[in-house]
This record gives C-alpha cells, structure tokens and sequence, in this order.
C-alpha cells in the first residue's frame, strides 16, 4: 500500500467517524433523557429533607412527543417543589406543548425564571458561532408569547421570581426566593430585589437562567445558601477527558453543570479557597437544544432531582 492510498484510507477512517458521531449526537443523544439525583446540605440542622425538581432549557418543538411524555413521567417523583429556570420555547407555536408536557407539575408547588429562549424565537445561524465570542450577542429576532406563558404559569400557582422576591411554605419550611430575569438578555436588575435574607427562613434560594457570575455573586453575598441556574446546556458538545467547551456566559467550565459551591468573587478563585459558608450552586445541562443545532455529545440532556438535607450540627 502506497503512502496516497494510506491517506485515503485514513481520510475515510475519520470521514466515517465524523459522520457517525454526528449520527449519534443528533439522533440518540440527544434524546437520551436522563434524570440527575444530587443532595444538598442547605436546611436548618434536624430539619427534614424536601424534593426539588429542576426543570431548565426544554426548547421544545410541538413535534417532540417522547419529550412531552418524559416531562410528564416526572409527576411520579412526587416533588415538593418545582423549579423552572427558563427557556422553554424552541418553537414560535410552542406554548401549548409546553403546557401540555408541564401540566402534571403545574399541580405543585413551583417557580420560575425566564431565558431568552422564552422572549424571542430561536433563528438559523453558523452553529460555528457558539465556540467564539459571537455567542454572548443575544438573538431578538421574533418575540414570543411569553405573555401567554407567565399567565398560564402564575395562574397555576407558580411564582414568577423575574426581578423579584417571594416565599413559600415547603413541607412545614419557609423557603425565601430571589429571582432575576434573563441576564444573558441583560435584563437582570438585582438591585430592585437586594437585600440580606430573611432569618425566619429555612432557606434563601436564588434562581437565574443565566448563571452570570455578577448575578451569583450579588445572591450570595445577600446569603443565598443555595442558587439555580440553567442556560449553559452543560456545554451541550462536549469532549471526552476534556469537558465543556464553552459555558455561553462567564462562568468556568468546571461549574458547567452538576452541584458545586459558589460565594461572591468565586469566579476567580480557586475552589481550593472556598469559604465554609460557599453556597451551593446547581447548575443543569437542560432537556434540549436550538432546533437549529439539534445535537449533543457527551452531554446528554437532564433534569435534576435534587434532595434538600439538613446541614450537620453546628455548621
């Protein structure tokens, strides 16, 4: 074999695997649903565990029935409490399939945040763009009924956390929430909701759909114990041994996705200084893409249940 037809031959070694990679990403991956279990020690000691759901970056299409139905299974984990950290729409006529795959969890107790994703329409570009700095520039092509989805949301019972505060009553615990709207849009005004949490609260919970480090650090300087946040989609393409590529907004790579701690000036700090007092900060990689880049590699996408446990004796 001469050294033209060992090029050849390797050219269509890495041509198959390019297209079989792209085959899995596209076509299993990235339907792969899966279902994070974390516990957060965050409650007041001997206080008694509550069940949060983490909803985040469906995206849905109406076509995405398997997605619809698996969102819908996630009644079965009986949650105290739901949390939706935005970015629902993946499609301008998508407000009914969102209800309709919500409409189970819409019985409990819940709040929510907005993305971008749930004020304009996603376009087509060169999903090249995503790996370079371009990605920051927000699309604001074609609004949304995100109308509509507030007032289907609130009507249910959710709290609307954009830009504010509330509270509810979980399981017997008082749980404080602060919220901003989309801070990849710049639309976040913590300023309008600072403030030090509240004392007679179990626990201060801060929810953002773009886990922005200005916002993080904002919250947990007030005393937020714990902070939610969607938007990265764990990096959605990501390598093996390497991780995520790119976070889409300020925060690290490490802290893509999954449960990791956080306090104010944590972005340029080493996780090896935390402070005793760090936050806890989940961050999920979503249950869905643009319908423009309809992939995911090594990051398959999620929901999160996570298990709220009371702090040890004395912390």
């Amino acid at each position: 074999m001469n050294l033209s037809t060992t090029a050849l031959h390797t050219g269509a070694c890495l041509t198959a695997l390019g297209a079989g990679g792209l085959a899995y990403a596209s076509l299993i991956e990235r339907n792969a649903f899966t279902l994070r279990r974390f516990s957060v020690p965050v409650l007041p000691p001997d206080a008694p565990s509550l069940q949060v759901l983490h909803i985040s970056d469906i995206h849905l299409v109406p076509r995405q029935k398997r997605k619809i139905e698996w969102i819908r299974s996630l009644a079965e984990l009986k949650p105290d409490l739901v949390i939706n950290t935005g970015d629902n729409f993946g499609d301008l006529e998508a407000a009914p399939a969102v209800l309709r795959a919500l409409e189970p969890l819409l019985a409990v107790p819940g709040v929510f945040v907005l993305g971008s994703n749930d004020y304009f329409a996603p376009s087509l570009k060169n999903p090249a763009r995503y790996l370079t700095k371009a990605h920051a520039r927000p699309n604001d092509s074609i609004p949304l009924p995100t109308a509509d989805l507030v007032e289907a949301f609130v009507s249910a019972g959710w709290v609307d956390l954009s830009n504010a505060r509330g509270r509810l009553t979980i399981g017997g615990q008082s749980l404080e929430f602060v919220g901003v709207d989309d801070p990849h849009l710049t639309y976040d005004r913590y300023a309008a909701v600072a403030g030090p949490s509240d004392p007679s609260a179990a626990l201060t919970v801060g929810v953002t759909h773009a886990p922005y480090t200005r916002v993080m650090d904002a919250m947990t300087a007030d005393g937020a114990g714990l902070v939610i946040a969607g938007h990265t989609h764990g990096g959605q393409l990501c390598l093996p041994f390497y991780g995520t590529i790119v976070t889409n907004c300020d925060l690290d790579r490490r802290r893509a996705k999954g449960v990791s701690r956080w306090w104010p000036g944590a972005g340029s700090t080493p996780s090896s200084q935390a402070p005793t007092d760090a936050a806890w900060l989940h961050v999920s990689a979503g249950l869905g893409t643009s319908p423009y880049a309809p992939v995911r590699f090594a990051c398959r996408p999620e929901a999160t249940l996570l298990t709220l446990t009371a702090k040890p004796a004395g912390s």
